[in-house]
């Protein structure tokens, strides 16, 4: 992670990605350095565009959050807790799955 974390210090600062630079960065951070880790990552990213490939990983879309229970006190002061409403779509799967197998 560390070899990853110092191209993209070195992209952000504008320097050149090569050998020296990056071997530099993980010296000043007290990483021991492995030449040919630091010859791998310069080699994968010689054709990489880093800000188009930055660009597209945080434009992932992203699942919404499961939809919470919702609570209520109904008039005698008790708690109510009552499931959303896709556990109805849910039976109406397994019962779709349920007529495969007869």
């Amino acid at each position: 992670m560390e070899y990853a974390y110092a191209a993209l210090l070195l992209h952000e600062s504008g320097e050149e990605l090569n050998e020296k630079n990056i071997s530099r960065v993980l010296e000043s951070a007290r990483v021991p350095v492995e030449e040919s880790r630091v010859k791998a990552l310069v080699a994968a990213l010689e054709n990489v565009n880093i800000d188009e490939a930055i660009s597209a990983a945080s434009s992932k879309d992203v699942a919404p959050p499961p939809e919470e229970e919702k609570e209520s006190v109904d008039e005698g002061g008790e708690l109510d807790i009552s499931e959303s409403d896709e556990g109805d779509e849910n039976e109406e799967d397994e019962e779709s799955i349920g007529d495969l197998f007869g």
